[in-house]
């Protein structure tokens, strides 16, 4: 080697050296510096921590905060606990470390270098009050500084006792009426001999659980929703959005199912009446003063089912508010309103055909009266019958109803009818008092300028 390269080796060796050594020694001196003095202090994202109410015994979402250090030297925590221990069910981890309830809800030997954060995470699992009502449960979490300085940040929550039910099957006339909530996981099965009655409760799913009804249910003053009581943003509670549980389906061997003073609401769909051989003085469903709102997918469908509505609100679905796929279908003054928020890509307000796929089914009656058909598209009604099919059934009668379809002119089978069109003054969601679209709130009375006055379900 040349003394030329041997310099410039070495050279690279020195640089590359003090290249190592800078960091290291930097990181040697870096928050080395921590303070004791009682006017250093911790900042929070938050003051408190205010989560949803939760079921007791189970678990609720994860909520967070950020712990800063704002002065010009570290900062460290002599302990970190919840004043209350393990009495109220939060349970916290800070930057890592979990506050072990069995221990005594305490963490220590933290620190919180100069400018720099940490972030603490809280749960909880609230144990059983014995209360109907949801009750409060507060504690702090307490941040004990090497100066002896505390601080804190409240914990905020409500419980609800609740019955928790798992794969349940009714095998034998039962009545459920409960000022508890009940909670169904897995599902509900009302066995072919029985008969479910359901009053004066509501009733809880969680994901994918629902109704399968092989014999009968009756359900008056209940209501169907899913299981979270959480927000899926601060503005926005899972409540108001859609496909949080299955839904109720009526199999073909299930009869004289009864709703009334009900609710059906955020589901995968809301009722599905299976095919069954079609007998024309044995109804399937009947319902009154019920709603079925915001379904991921339709909201009442019938395949070949006599089924009755009377004073029902059928909103919001992805899939059809009301299919009716033969039999007979009498629905009077009700309110079928297409306004579904989560995709354009929405079925009708009322569909009613005599065939599905390849199979005929003959439409002995569809029959309305006194309702509303609206929505956001131009058309969302569709009677629908296949080509060249003039041997299955197809009978529809319209009175004295607002749809907003294309005017058809036939006087024969449409009477009285009001055609809502997009160039009305008053049309779609003018007609109710409140469509929020951004916060899915909504109201489907009629406002007092409405042209629908005396029609639909309120």
């Amino acid at each position: 080697m040349t003394r030329r390269k041997l310099l410039q080796f070495l050279l690279s060796v020195q640089i590359a050296s003090a290249l190592v050594c800078c960091p290291l020694l930097y990181g040697c001196n870096d928050g080395d510096d921590f303070t004791t003095s009682p006017t250093a202090k911790l900042s929070f994202s938050t003051d408190s921590v205010v989560m949803d109410t939760v079921f007791s015994t189970i678990g609720s979402r994860t909520y967070d905060f950020w712990v800063f250090n704002r002065s010009r030297s570290g900062l460290r925590l002599q302990n970190v606990r919840l004043r209350q221990g393990n009495q109220t069910g939060f349970r916290v981890n800070v930057d890592g470390s979990y506050l072990d309830n069995t221990t005594g809800s305490i963490v220590g030997d933290l620190e919180v270098r100069e400018g720099d954060s940490i972030r603490v995470f809280v749960e909880l699992t609230a144990p059983k009050n014995g209360k109907l009502e949801p009750q409060q449960l507060t504690d702090e979490l307490v941040f004990r500084l090497e100066s002896g300085v505390e601080q804190s940040v409240v914990l905020q929550g409500y419980a609800w006792d609740a019955l928790l039910w798992h794969d349940v099957v009714v095998n034998s006339d039962s009545t459920i009426e409960s000022r508890k909530p009940i909670v169904v996981y897995g599902g509900l099965r009302v066995d072919s001999a029985a008969t479910l009655t359901i009053r004066n409760t509501t009733l809880f799913f969680h994901d994918k659980a629902g109704i399968d009804v092989y014999g009968t249910i009756v359900a008056d003053s209940a209501v169907f929703r899913g299981d979270r009581l959480d927000h899926m943003f601060d503005y926005l509670p899972y409540d108001r959005v859609s496909g949080q549980w299955r839904g109720i389906r009526l199999c073909a061997s299930s009869f004289r199912n009864r709703i009334v003073a009900s609710e059906i609401r955020n589901a995968e769909y809301g009722i599905v009446c299976d095919s069954a051989a079609f007998v024309e003085n044995l109804q399937r469903l009947y319902m009154e003063r019920s709603v079925i709102h915001n379904c991921k997918g339709p909201g009442l469908q019938a395949y070949n089912a006599s089924i009755g509505l009377l004073n029902c609100q059928i909103t919001n679905t992805l899939g059809d508010c009301l299919a009716v796929y033969g039999g007979v279908a009498v629905v009077e003054h009700c309110t079928l309103a297409q306004f579904y928020p989560f995709s354009a890509d929405r079925g009708a307000a009322l569909r009613f055909t005599n065939y599905y796929g390849d199979y005929a089914y003959p439409l002995h009656a569809m029959q309305m009266a006194g309702s509303i058909v609206t929505g956001y598209a131009d058309d969302v009604l569709m009677g629908e019958t296949r080509k060249n099919d003039s041997t299955t059934l197809f009978n529809f009668y319209f009175e004295n109803s607002l749809l907003r379809t294309p005017v058809i002119e036939d006087t024969v089978r449409f009477v009285g009818v009001r055609w809502e069109t997009p160039k009305d003054s008053i049309q779609g969601k003018q007609h109710f008092k409140l469509i929020d679209e951004n916060n899915l709130i909504y109201d489907f009375h009629l406002d007092s300028l409405s042209t629908a006055q005396g029609l639909g379900c309120y």
